[in-house]
């Protein structure tokens, strides 16, 4: 199924329920509650591919679900167990599915720290691109998060956008070098302070 793309006058986030309206919604069991108060005001990009490399199937997915077969493939035994989420995820073609209300605290920065915060899922969104990290990354996954990012912040006051690398580094490499943030910053036209990697002031 084809499923609309994201425009200005797409629905937008609702507060209320934290859903964007337009895309496809599968309910990840692993999130939980934000810290009273909390102002969302940071995007973090990842990436993720199961089998690593390997693209279009549903292993992402299940992996969101806690429905990912540990036998199916021997990468599988190194990360048997886990529980992650992220709120979003762009395949490949663009394609969008979201895991976990912007509402809730999806599980994706782990260990990470970010303009003097520690616990960055506490106050963050977690967009995960279908791509191995350090490789380079689909031109419609850039044009969709560049529409998603708009979308946000019409409900959310977003600051920054940052990789995942950025808030865990030394402990995570994603999205990687292949990822091109001059690019996104070009195409949603946000201030380059909104980039700490572009604009030196990352205090990870």
């Amino acid at each position: 199924m084809q499923l609309p793309e994201l425009t200005d006058s797409s629905p937008t986030v609702a507060s209320s329920t934290g859903w964007l309206a337009g895309i496809a919604h599968e309910i990840s069991p692993n999130f939980g509650s934000r810290p009273a108060g909390v102002l969302i005001d940071t995007v973090i990009v990842h990436s993720i591919s199961l089998p690593p490399g390997q693209f279009g199937g549903m292993e992402v997915h299940d992996l969101f679900l806690n429905r990912l077969n540990w036998q199916a493939h021997p990468y599988y035994q190194q990360i048997q167990g886990i529980a992650v989420s992220a709120h979003f995820f762009i395949r490949r073609t663009g394609q969008v599915t979201q895991f976990v209300s912007c509402e809730d605290r999806a599980w994706h920065a782990g260990i990470s720290h970010f303009q003097g915060r520690d616990n960055c899922n506490d106050f963050s969104i977690g967009i995960e691109l279908e791509g191995l990290e350090g490789d380079a990354f689909e031109p419609a996954q850039y044009a969709r998060l560049a529409d998603l990012l708009q979308q946000l912040r019409q409900t959310y006051p977003i600051d920054y956008v940052v990789g995942h690398e950025h808030v865990a580094p030394g402990r995570k490499n994603d999205p990687g070098v292949g990822f091109d943030w001059r690019r996104l910053q070009a195409t949603v036209a946000w201030p380059l302070q909104c980039f700490p990697v572009l604009s030196n002031l990352s205090q990870v």
